[in-house]
């Protein structure tokens, strides 16, 4: 297992990091996994056996039973909690009353505290907001998450699910203000879906800013079940929770792609597609999610395989995104300044 900085900072975290997600199976994630205490012990110690430090959650997640189950597994396995680096979230609707939702300082503060008590713990490494809510003032915002961090309860704070503008505007209110920053986004990329290299990575780049990817199997169609002949006969996740959106021509010409150099290398198509996200510099850490233990065992191989520069260029170009402006404006004007 490989440790990457996060961002700027001088904390260090797993390649590959522990989702939660399939935690619980209450509301609308019982469509994404319902794994009890037992299942979650299990998929903890072996990730950290495997030298994972890194788990991810959300308040929302199971209405707030997959923190509680992540806090109770640490208790239960005897895991110094210090060794950890825990993440959560906040923002999303956790009740019916009508400030239980979104970025307020009041949500916000009460939220923090919810979390610590299911984590059964004193402080949140990494606390994320879950998207932006164009709602509450950004200021607003940032000035309790600041506040956060300056009492002891939160160490780094991070973001998840926003446009470059949007990223780009807090960090700059953070440098100007004296605040603290965003250290990482939080946010969907796989090969199959590669949006993100259009305005947020060159972003993240330049601001030094983590990347953690969520979904990198795009919601399982990259786990190599699936077949362009074969598309109308899912079965798994994309059943009933079909998402995140993908362009599934794009998406079967790279797994017919994928499959045979699987073979070739003795993998999975799964390892493969995750793969390539460690291949990429951008990425920090990839968050991968399990419902059962040989899923885990079959995404924590991804760290051992390697590409050779011919086949990144192969699925470089079948996964190519479409030019689209100003990005192929920016490439002819600049073409002057390489």
């Amino acid at each position: 297992m490989k440790y990457n900085f996060l961002g700027k900072t001088g904390l260090k975290v797993s390649e590959l990091c522990l989702g939660t997600m399939t935690f619980g199976g209450k509301g609308l994630f019982k469509a994404v996994g319902s794994l009890g205490q037992e299942s979650v012990d299990a998929l903890v110690k072996r990730s950290i056996d495997a030298g994972i430090n890194f788990i991810d959650t959300a308040n929302v997640y199971s209405e707030g039973w997959s923190e509680e189950l992540t806090g109770q597994s640490i208790r239960n396995l005897g895991l110094h909690r210090d060794d950890l680096v825990l993440a959560t979230k906040v923002r999303g609707k956790m009740s019916d009353k009508i400030n239980d939702i979104g970025l307020s300082r009041k949500h916000i503060m009460q939220q923090v505290e919810q979390s610590l008590k299911r984590l059964q713990t004193d402080y949140i490494d990494l606390y994320q907001i879950h998207s932006y809510d164009p709602l509450t003032p950004l200021e607003e915002t940032l000035g309790a998450l600041d506040d956060l961090v300056r009492s002891g309860k939160v160490r780094y704070i991070g973001a998840s699910n926003m446009a470059a503008w949007q990223l780009m505007k807090a960090l700059d209110y953070s440098t100007y203000n004296q605040v603290a920053k965003f250290v990482s986004l939080q946010a969907y990329y796989t090969i199959a879906g590669r949006d993100l290299e259009r305005e947020l990575i060159p972003l993240l780049n330049d601001q030094k800013v983590g990347l953690m990817v969520w979904s990198p199997l795009a919601g399982g169609l990259l786990s190599g079940k699936y077949s362009r002949d074969e598309q109308n006969k899912e079965s798994g996740r994309r059943v009933n929770f079909d998402f995140p959106p993908v362009n599934r021509d794009r998406a079967f010409d790279i797994i017919d792609l994928l499959k045979p150099m699987a073979v070739a290398k003795g993998a999975t198509v799964a390892q493969l597609a995750l793969a390539w996200l460690l291949h990429q510099p951008a990425v920090t850490t990839v968050i991968i999610g399990a419902n059962k233990q040989e899923q885990l065992e079959d995404n924590l191989k991804a760290i051992d395989i390697t590409f050779t520069t011919g086949e990144l260029q192969q699925l470089a170009t079948v996964s190519k995104l479409p030019s689209e402006y100003p990005g192929w404006m920016l490439e002819r004007t600049g073409v002057d300044r390489k």
